[in-house]
């Protein structure tokens, strides 16, 4: 398959694009500079609705931007389920979740983790996340330019440069609040994309959208009985869902990506907005992307057939690069970009964050006990990482060796949920301890290492298994070793729904419990 090149239009258009996100950075240098508060947590002045695009655009990466509509495309929308799962956790996260990092001032999620269980499952929690995000980096770098350089004439050393190095410069530059703006634009960059798409996609075929609706109805493209079978061929509605609450407890209680959100507005009812923008914009991702796909599964029935051992993986890139006019293509390479970049930027904030909050100023503190001001290792550790996985993924695309990578982010993924069960038994139980919790967490993913590699379940049946096992097993060991814990030094009631609206107690050494009491 000979890859057409993009033409001068779409060129510019890209090139716009990129140059904006820059700018937006640029833009917030200065107050980013100014203390490691203003470059994390913007010092809490963005609004509510910036934070719910900015938490919308970080769940959303370039990997399923592309393989939400493949998955409509070769099936049907019963993934969709996972979309409406958000709805169900909004209300949780309100009421059980963001009034504790909002009482504890914390700057990373972790911070919550030593207050209720001590230094070390502060620590264990911020390195597995660190770990994760950095090969969560390289792969939304690499997947993107693997799929884009198959359908166009671009170079993928061009394509990974100026996805992930453009992501480095501008968090660099622009910290939290540079991020939040540019996941604002973004947000919106993409979801034009995917409409335009949808559009165009459904005046290309002839009978528009009647003939979509036909094709979908007549193969099962949309929902069918099949779905609500467990166990059957389709994919299980019910299994989907249960999964996705567990995935999106993860994301949205045990991630610092998404956590650090949180304390970027003035208070929690911003952050509760936050949550309800985000909300309505993943239902908005539904008919969307999953729409996309359908489209262009009538598409491809009709007007044209794929090449011969097509990767649908690419579908998306090569319908826009063959079929929409200049221009319109290059606003589809934009999107797919702006999907990349803001997960690319978050997850390099966040990773600087637990170095800096977590690792240097929990274990090194200045020795004089004055504060840091100075955001420059922040910096530093941004530039470390990004460059790190750009490398990376250069590395991938040059010996297609993709498959060991997968391997470091299936085993470091294996314990995103557990670590929701983690955080779970220490805001919904108050016998949860050091040791229980560190053996559910392990429980946790050794259960779902053996679901996934022996039983073969399929990933949501996976999420489930892991965080019931970490949270039986957490609260069992907890109560059959109720002496090991570890939290003496201060009333660990007031970090659970027990003591929810009672106060903190000042231990006296607030560097040793290392959160916010200020």
């Amino acid at each position: 398959m000979d890859a057409p090149g993009l033409g001068g239009l779409n060129w510019a258009v890209i090139i716009i694009y990129l140059l904006a996100t820059l700018a937006i950075g640029v833009w917030f240098t200065r107050k980013a500079g100014q203390s490691t508060e203003e470059f994390f947590r913007a010092n809490g002045r963005i609004p509510s609705w910036a934070a719910g695009f900015s938490i919308y655009a970080t769940t959303l990466s370039a990997i399923t931007f592309m393989s939400t509509p493949e998955q409509s495309f070769l099936n049907d929308w019963s993934y969709a389920a996972g979309n409406i799962a958000i709805f169900l956790l909004v209300p949780i996260l309100v009421w059980f979740y963001i009034p504790f990092f909002r009482k504890l001032d914390v700057t990373t999620a972790y911070e919550y983790l030593e207050a209720r269980f001590g230094p070390s499952i502060r620590v264990l929690g911020s390195v597995l996340f660190v770990l994760f995000h950095i090969g969560r980096v390289a792969i939304v770098v690499y997947l993107p330019t693997l799929a884009i350089s198959s359908v166009t004439d671009l170079s993928p050393v061009l394509i990974a440069g100026a996805v992930g190095v453009l992501s480095v410069i501008y968090t660099f530059l622009g910290g939290m609040e540079g991020v939040i703006w540019s996941d604002v634009a973004q947000a919106i960059i993409l979801l034009i994309g995917a409409a335009v798409i949808l559009i165009f996609g459904i005046a290309a075929i002839d009978g528009g959208f009647a003939t979509v609706a036909a094709d979908a109805a007549a193969d099962d493209k949309f929902i069918s009985a099949d779905n609500w079978t467990i166990g059957g061929a389709a994919a299980a509605i019910p299994i989907i869902f249960l999964g996705s609450v567990f995935n999106n407890l993860h994301q949205y209680t045990a991630s610092q990506d998404v956590v650090q959100r949180y304390q970027t507005t003035d208070a929690p009812g911003g952050a509760a907005r936050s949550l309800m923008v985000n909300g309505f914009l993943a239902l908005l991702t539904i008919p969307l992307f999953y729409g996309i796909g359908t489209v262009l599964y009538s598409y491809y029935r009709h007007a044209e057939a794929l090449p011969a051992d097509f990767n649908t993986s690419a579908i998306v890139p090569y319908f826009a690069v063959n079929v929409l006019p200049a221009g319109i293509s290059g606003l589809l390479i934009a999107a797919i970009f702006a999907a990349a970049q803001s997960t690319i930027s978050s997850s390099l904030n966040s990773i600087s964050a637990c170095v800096t909050v977590d690792i240097r100023d929990r274990f090194f503190p200045p020795r004089d006990g004055q504060a840091r001001s100075g955001v420059g290792f922040s910096r530093f550790v941004i530039i470390a990482v990004g460059a790190a996985s750009v490398a990376v993924a250069l590395y991938l695309v040059a010996t297609d060796q993709a498959e060991t990578w997968d391997l470091f982010l299936s085993i470091t993924g294996l314990f995103g949920v557990p670590l929701a069960g983690v955080f779970a038994l220490g805001i919904f139980t108050k016998r949860a301890n050091t040791f229980g919790v560190l053996c559910g967490l392990l429980f946790g993913a050794g259960f779902a290492w053996y679901v996934q590699n022996v039983v073969g379940l399929n990933p949501f049946a996976i999420s489930i298994v892991a965080f019931v096992a970490s949270v039986v097993f957490g609260y069992v060991f907890s109560v059959l070793t109720k002496s090991f814990t570890l939290r003496t030094d201060h009333d660990v009631l007031p970090l659970t729904i027990y003591g929810k609206n009672k106060q903190l107690a000042n231990s006296g050494n607030a560097n040793t419990i290392g959160i916010g009491f200020r």
